[in-house]
């Protein structure tokens, strides 16, 4: 009779520990699962270049801190603006865009409203790039410069003007960006200052100066590592360019010089915007305000990735070479209308193919 006892006891015993081993490890899978859907996935919709150092910089720690997923969609501006217009319920959270780009964004409702109450860093940035779409919308996170770029021994004379561009000596030895590229339009408007006339009240007389500088150019660009490989190769002494190449050309050709032209050169605005019906309208705004930190903005500009647009990143001379950097230089900059040029653009492409291109 003990004997049976003690066996009861010790099933007993055994079903008891047993149940409680199954809740434990119920409960670790659910806490498992919970962890699994707690974690969120955030899509970028972004340019390929320079994918490695922003991962470094940007992505993996802003994953670490917030505990997030990101997935990286790349193409050029068109393409992905295009992605995002043709699918309305796109999964897409966060796209970046060229000016001229983000505008049509806007304009096409694109785009989520933003609050700048979630984004403080904004007020460390300077004013140009605060709100270049307007106060519902994203900031920009870093500017650049469409100037020249030429190479001093194979040139006579200094180069301080667009209008140097024209002389004789660089007959078939001249590049410049295609009209369809980011630094496109910033040559019509080059043209138009050497002509002396307004843009918006005469800009066949840009496209007569353009025309008088065909002998120059050798080939128009779309990207710029083929103005990279004309420098490199020789096929050309002088280039228009966005500063971003500069270093890749002074690398490979030591001669090699920037300027900003005497009439100002021109400004590329990058900006970030939460894309319409996001489910992660929050976190999206948390990315914007980590991406507008001194400490992401100055690891991007010792990087050479982008020019730091928050006003508290202090570089040296020597850091900051072939950066838009400081608040002189960026105060000098040209400022481009994307939103007029945006209206006029099927007619300067027309223009450009008939009497630049042919």
């Amino acid at each position: 009779m003990k004997n049976i006892k003690k066996i009861s006891i010790l099933l007993v015993l055994v079903m008891t520990l047993g149940a409680m081993a199954i809740g434990c490890s119920s409960n670790e899978s659910k806490g498992e699962d919970v962890d699994k859907q707690e974690k969120e996935t955030l899509i970028i919709s972004t340019w390929g270049y320079n994918e490695d150092i922003l991962k470094k910089n940007v992505f993996e720690p802003f994953e670490k801190k917030h505990n997030v997923d990101i997935v990286l969609e790349v193409g050029n501006n068109a393409d992905r603006l295009n992605k995002i217009r043709m699918n309305k319920n796109s999964d897409v959270d966060i796209i970046y865009l060229a000016s001229s780009y983000a505008i049509q964004g806007v304009k096409e409702g694109l785009f989520e409203e933003i609050n700048r109450e979630n984004i403080p860093n904004i007020e460390n940035i300077y004013e140009i790039a605060k709100a270049p779409l307007g106060e519902k919308y994203g900031p920009a996170y870093t500017v650049n410069r469409t100037g020249i770029i030429y190479d001093t021994e194979a040139t006579k004379e200094k180069v301080d003007s667009w209008s140097d561009l024209w002389r004789d000596e660089f007959k078939d030895n001249a590049s410049i960006a295609n009209i369809t590229s980011t630094a496109g339009p910033a040559m019509v408007l080059a043209a138009a200052k050497k002509a002396d006339v307004s843009i918006k009240d005469d800009y066949d007389k840009a496209f007569e100066e353009l025309s008088k500088l065909k002998p120059n150019i050798v080939k128009t660009y779309s990207r710029s590592s083929d103005l990279v490989n004309m420098f490199t190769q020789g096929e050309i002494k002088i280039g228009v360019a966005q500063d971003f190449a500069y270093g890749r050309i002074k690398d490979a050709l030591p001669s090699a010089e920037w300027v900003n032209p005497k009439e100002g050169a021109f400004a590329n605005l990058n900006s970030v915007n939460i894309v319409k019906g996001s489910d992660n309208k929050e976190l999206a705004e948390k990315f914007i305000n980590f991406l507008l930190s001194e400490k992401v903005q100055k690891a991007n500009a010792l990087d050479k990735v982008d020019s730091p647009i928050n006003v508290n990143v202090e570089l040296t001379k020597e850091e900051a070479e072939g950066l838009t950097y400081g608040k002189d230089l960026i105060n000098s900059l040209q400022t481009i209308d994307y939103e007029y040029i945006n209206s006029v653009m099927s007619d300067w492409i027309d223009k450009w193919n008939r009497e630049i291109s042919k």
